[in-house]
């Protein structure tokens, strides 16, 4: 690959809104940052891209002041600044809306809005402030909200939009947004990029972390690229591509599209009828669920996190019960009166690859080794006699690291001590290794690389192409259009219907996630 120019060809008149000179920043033995040097031009969106644990989040909280840089100096508007706190940050006129919303949830709009700037005793003259802010705000950047709404009762993205209009309201004139659309239905964040470009166009300066490519290329004028904690390359975005920027984070060409060819369907392998679950507290988690799944396809499930797919991956992996409705996977009936179980599911030949890995995947002080085997440890083939066959294990392990690539390939390094990617690696390995006969999935690629990414997708189609039935849920839409022969999406814990890939495209799929079908999505 030719040699990479980290050299900024933007303007330097004005001065950037800021600019960062051989920023560093090292915990213990590991240097997150290394001599980072970035300029983002006033009124701009530039794009800070790279792997998990390349160091653009520390970067970013350099930036807002919740991280001190060991070296290096960091410029807002061409003066040199010392930045200790978030308090420096928002005094500089730097504003950061987390992946996580930091609202009350039981507090309106506009108590969230004034928390921190009340205005007095009474509260009335900053009540009326932040009222007229609100309102200036809708109109000059099409924020539009409820003052007197409940935080809790609005959806994800006019929470989204409360951060922002607090940020803006704080002063900021440089905008940190840390993977804003992980939450967000395509339209919601379409309605996004709208607010972004109107600040933009304003005068803010937007900085955009976010590990989808695609969006990038949409929203962004300018993007830096972070490896091993350094900057390897800087672009204008209209004079790159994603295969350019999946290769600069990654250091080798990276595959963005799934190969995969028709699929054959096969004999019903599970069958789902009006399946239904409730919380302890009475709240309805699901409702009315009902699909077949069939050996030899995919079957993607499409929704915003938090519509019930956790709960019906749950329940068919055994880890819960259904309160209404039946599902016969196999040849068996579960009922609520007919419970199953995670062992009998993994008898049946149900591989699980569980949303969370870190809570249900893996036990992370355990040796790799270890993992690989939980779940099949009661298996003939790792006993001698009446103990575990160690050397098998290990040797085991071993061949499944270097056929799943796990890095690194030592059998006996704790669970913990791998990447994200590699952790997930290793269940799946153990799951798709005996070749199921149904495959459940939860995000198969969450917190997970690029490279990673392309290893999983290639797998989990292999295993279609072999005959095994999955289910695969992902909040990736991209991921879910990729990978699967049919998709159902779900809404408020209730199917919206399920299409053929064919049929499928984002703008469908988003206005179903959000609970529009039929004739109202026309």
């Amino acid at each position: 690959m030719e040699s990479i120019n980290t050299e900024v060809d933007l303007e330097h008149e004005p001065p950037p809104a800021i600019e960062l000179r051989d920023v560093s920043k090292t915990f213990g033995n590991v240097q997150a940052n290394k001599n980072i040097s970035m300029k983002i031009e006033k009124g701009s969106i530039h794009g800070i891209v790279g792997e998990n644990g390349a160091g653009k989040s520390t970067l970013m909280n350099i930036l807002y002041g919740l991280h001190t840089a060991d070296t290096g100096d960091i410029l807002v508007n061409g003066q040199k600044t010392n930045i200790r706190s978030s308090a420096d940050s928002i005094a500089l006129g730097i504003g950061m809306v987390h992946q996580h919303f930091m609202l009350i949830p039981n507090f309106s709009v506009l108590e969230n809005v004034m928390v921190g700037n009340e205005g007095g005793f009474l509260l009335g003259g900053g009540e009326e402030e932040a009222i007229r802010t609100l309102k200036h705000l809708g109109t000059e950047y099409g924020m539009d909200v409820d003052p007197h709404a409940l935080i809790e009762d609005l959806p994800v993205g006019i929470r989204q939009r409360v951060e922002i209009i607090k940020a803006i309201k704080s002063g900021a004139e440089i905008l940190i947004l840390d993977e804003p659309t992980g939450v967000l239905t395509p339209q919601e964040a379409e309605g996004l990029f709208t607010i972004l470009r109107v600040l933009r166009d304003r005068g803010v300066s937007v900085l955009l972390i976010t590990h989808k490519l695609a969006e990038i290329m949409a929203i962004t004028d300018a993007v830096s690229v972070i490896r091993d904690g350094e900057i390897v390359g800087h672009r204008k975005t209209s004079d790159t591509t994603t295969e350019e920027l999946a290769e600069l984070m990654v250091g080798r060409e990276v595959s963005l599209e799934v190969e995969r060819g028709a699929s054959e369907a096969g004999e019903t392998r599970l069958s789902v009828s009006n399946l239904g679950h409730s919380s302890l507290s009475g709240i309805k988690k699901l409702s009315g669920i009902t699909f077949d799944l069939h050996a030899g396809e995919i079957l993607g499930v499409a929704g915003v996190a938090g519509n019930g797919q956790t709960e019906l991956l749950e329940i068919l992996s055994g880890m819960r019960v259904p309160d209404e409705g039946k599902f016969s996977v196999l040849g068996t009936e579960v009922t609520p009166n007919k419970h199953s179980n995670p062992k009998l599911m993994r008898k049946l030949g149900i591989g699980h690859i569980p949303e969370d890995r870190h809570l249900h995947g893996l036990v992370l002080d355990f040796e790799a080794q270890e993992n690989f085997v939980f779940g099949f440890h009661d298996a003939d083939q790792f006993y001698s006699g009446s103990l575990l066959n160690q050397r098998f294990i290990t040797d085991h392990s071993s061949d499944l690291m270097g056929k799943f690539d796990v890095r690194p390939t030592n059998p006996k390094t704790k669970a913990k001590n791998f990447s994200g990617g590699n952790q997930q690696k290793i269940v799946i390995a153990r799951e798709i290794n005996e070749v199921p006969k149904l495959l459940i999935i939860g995000q198969p690629t969450r917190g997970v690389d690029i490279g990673a990414i392309e290893f999983i997708h290639k797998q989990i189609v292999h295993l279609r192409d072999q005959g095994c039935a999955i289910l695969l849920v992902s909040v990736e839409l991209e991921e879910i259009l990729g990978l699967s022969d049919r998709i159902m999406v779900m809404n408020a814990g209730e199917q919206m219907g399920i299409l053929d890939r064919d049929e499928a495209d984002e703008r469908t799929l988003g206005l179903m996630m959000a609970g529009i079908t039929g004739s109202n999505a026309a």
